[in-house]
């Protein structure tokens, strides 16, 4: 059984801040629920009860669809080195949409108002529970890069191609659920 907390600690930041994946968790009242890895490059503790990460436009947009219906998120962190831990993060999402007031906001607050070509929104975790737990299960992996592709094909691309690309592929999830990426949203971003 692992130790629960009602808030991020600096302990769980500075695990947090030493990993290089993490797993999001997300599902709506039906339909399948979603699994999704992702680079720690863009994920920011802001406070003790809330966390973002800058996400960029990729094949499908689940994490969105599902935070409209439910707003229901798990993140979780595990140790691939030599000390085991297994970290998650439970709580309600937001999806802050490109282009939004909420995420020039955040933009700003917790990304210097950098952002890598391909942005699509800032997730955010209003963080309800932190749950810790062993992780002696899981393997031992060596971290070798970050995957270059994402970005450079959103540089190469640009963003006009962008916005019809999510407005083509992010609209609405496997289940069809709108993920809030129509053509209305993607008009004053593209």
């Amino acid at each position: 059984m692992g130790k629960t907390f009602d808030r991020i600690g600096r302990k769980h930041a500075a695990f947090i801040a030493g990993q290089q994946i993490f797993f999001t968790a997300s599902a709506g009242e039906s339909g399948r629920v979603n699994v999704s890895p992702r680079g720690t490059g863009a994920f920011r503790v802001v406070d003790p009860g809330t966390v973002t990460y800058l996400d960029e436009t990729g094949s499908g947009n689940e994490t969105a669809a599902h935070l409209r219906l439910t707003g229901r998120l798990t993140i979780m962190f595990c140790s691939f080195g030599a000390e085991p831990m297994i970290l998650r993060l439970y709580g309600q999402g937001r999806s802050l949409p490109l282009g939004s007031a909420e995420y020039q906001t955040m933009l700003k607050r917790a990304y210097g108002n950098e952002q890598p070509p391909g942005a699509r929104q800032i997730v955010r975790l209003d963080v309800e529970m932190v749950l810790v737990s062993c992780g002696n299960g899981v393997p031992l992996f060596d971290f070798v890069a970050p995957r270059p592709a994402l970005r450079q094909r959103a540089a190469e691309k640009g963003e006009a191609w962008l916005a019809t690309y999510r407005r083509e592929n992010n609209a609405v999830s496997i289940d069809g659920f709108p993920a809030g990426f129509g053509a209305d949203e993607l008009d004053m971003v593209g």
